[in-house]
């Protein structure tokens, strides 16, 4: 199962890498994560957009918290367009991976002029 994310996380950024080719920096997330979805779409990937998990403290449901994309059932994607990833998004990746028991995420920051992605997997 890992190679097969490794795999899908690879699509994800080489998506992403098209969709900031053709956008360039500057636009909102929305706008990012709206052109992904297709892109990935097109690949006849399943993407959720926007997607409420159920956050779970000491076996009780405590709140949700909503994931920018989630592909395929396995790969997170958290979109940003910020000057430079800090901790608390790698601190939020894994926060959100623990929320739906999966081990593979994708950063991804479309505000520079090269897109800037980062893969965040937990154990």
């Amino acid at each position: 199962m890992a190679s097969e994310s490794e795999e899908l996380t690879e699509k994800i950024v080489a998506a992403a890498v098209t969709v900031h080719k053709q956008l360039g920096p500057g636009f909102l997330e929305a706008i990012y994560e709206n052109a992904l979805a297709h892109e990935l779409r097109k690949q006849g990937l399943k993407v959720d957009q926007q997607l409420d998990v159920p956050v779970m403290y000491d076996g009780v449901e405590v709140g949700k918290h909503r994931l920018d994309m989630f592909v395929a059932d396995r790969v997170v994607v958290e979109l940003k367009t910020v000057a430079d990833f800090s901790a608390v998004h790698f601190s939020v990746m894994r926060s959100q991976l623990r929320c739906v028991n999966h081990r593979h995420g994708v950063l991804l920051n479309f505000a520079k002029g090269r897109l800037d992605s980062k893969l965040v997997v937990i154990e």
